[in-house]
């Protein structure tokens, strides 16, 4: 075969070698210690939806643009899934009479985007799901705002290192109404409002001036200015009262890195309530990590019950931009714990019994079967990070004394086949 096959992966995806799945398992690992300290139970499933489920959701447009769609050999639509919430809003629907509320369950799915790589998203990523369903309160909020503080701070970071921004579906939905705007008139200001940092302030004043005219001056300035906005709004009104008893708790709970964003958008068309987001407030990452809100619609879509749910999503390719950015990333530590250099292929009997009786006091043992020279062999366990070395030949197989080495420290221990595991531990 002349033409030989390319070792890169698909565009837009990642390898893990070890020392990167050490890292997306320290995320994993931290994300469900998190989560699971707060009561949260782990669901899962099948990449693969009927793309049905998210053209009702989004609409045939993004369905077939940003998904990884196809006909399978039964002529069913299938979409391997962009999102989770979809797939757990259905899980939740279906088995509604069954389930005990409020029902408090997590996902680490992988999920699929066909869209233009760039730092912080790719084609295909894993990402934290976290939901509460059946709480009609803010207590629900509360909690899942504080759950992603926790997870924050679980990586090692500090109230300095993000911020949380909060805003409200109800409280933009009685801005519009103040200028009297139709449902099609708040989603181009809602679109438009999500890209006001991210653009020019003349391109930003130029777009609402398009849609609002004379009256676009004044939403301008409330829109730029969150105190005059919730002024304007009324602070007794139930939309602002409920933004500052959210913030009020937290802060009591000790989230104090809490702001008020009105420009905060999260995808209006979906949430029905509270939106927040973390935010990177370092100068070499400034930007959204994740976020979520309440969507108490979305079950609706199956039958005609609308179930009450708060939730967010993390993803780690944002996540590990951020603790590359802030050094909270560990450093790598191989699962193994004794390495085994066996000089000649008659001692590999008794190497693989001796290396059998420690695995049954915890210890994780790799033998060496090359029958390489010892330095070499030693050299292997010092490139895979293997903490412990021990070298297996007529004297050791002849006396039962071994010597234990520790590659970091250089210190070599004589022990028995007892104390090997004490040794190492």
């Amino acid at each position: 075969m002349s033409n030989k096959l390319g070792t890169d992966s698909y565009k837009g995806v990642r390898d893990f070698y070890p020392e990167d799945q050490f890292v997306q398992n320290h995320i994993f690992n931290v994300w469900r210690k998190t989560v699971e300290s707060f009561g949260y139970v782990e669901y899962g499933a099948s990449i693969l939806e009927s793309s049905e489920l998210y053209k009702a959701k989004t609409g045939d447009e993004i369905v077939n643009e940003q998904t990884y769609t196809f006909i399978d050999r039964g002529d069913r639509e299938v979409t391997l899934r962009p999102e989770m919430t979809p797939t757990v809003a259905r899980m939740v629907a279906g088995r509604r009479r069954e389930l005990a509320f409020p029902a408090r369950w997590y996902s680490i799915p992988n999920l699929f985007r066909y869209e233009a790589p760039q730092r912080g998203r790719l084609r295909e990523h894993w990402q934290l799901n976290t939901d509460i369903f059946g709480v009609e309160n803010i207590e629900a909020e509360i909690e899942i705002i504080q759950i992603a503080y926790k997870v924050m701070h679980n990586f090692g970071a500090s109230d300095d290192d993000f911020l949380i921004r909060i805003n409200s579906r109800k409280i933009m939905n009685l801005l519009y109404k103040l200028f009297d705007l139709d449902f099609e008139t708040s989603q181009k200001i809602s679109k438009l409002i999500d890209k006001k940092n991210k653009i020019p302030v003349e391109i930003f004043s130029a777009g609402i001036n398009e849609i609002l005219g004379d009256k676009s001056e004044v939403f301008v300035d409330l829109i730029t200015s969150p105190k005059k906005l919730l002024e304007r709004l009324g602070e007794d009104s139930p939309e602002v009262k409920e933004i500052f008893q959210i913030t009020s708790a937290l802060e009591k709970l000790g989230v104090t890195n809490i702001t008020f964003d009105q420009t905060l958008m999260r995808g209006f068309d979906y949430y029905t309530g509270i939106v927040f987001e973390v935010f990177d407030t370092n100068k070499d990452n400034p930007r959204s990590l994740f976020g979520g809100g309440r969507y108490n619609d979305l079950t609706a879509i199956f039958n005609d019950e609308s179930i009450p749910a708060v939730g967010f999503g993390a993803g780690d390719v944002t996540l590990k931009d951020f603790l590359e950015t802030h050094n909270f990333l560990p450093s790598y530590k191989a699962t193994t714990d004794l390495y085994v250099a066996v000089l000649e292929e008659k001692y590999f009997a008794e190497t693989e019994l001796l290396a059998n009786n420690l695995r049954k006091e915890g210890l994780s043992v790799a033998i060496d079967f090359t029958l390489r020279k010892v330095g070499d062999q030693i050299k292997t366990a010092d490139k895979q990070k293997i903490p412990f070395v021990m070298v297996i030949g007529e004297e050791e197989i002849k006396n039962k004394k071994y010597k234990v080495k520790n590659l970091a420290s250089g210190v070599e221990t004589s022990v028995t086949e007892n104390e090997i595991s004490a040794c190492v531990k």
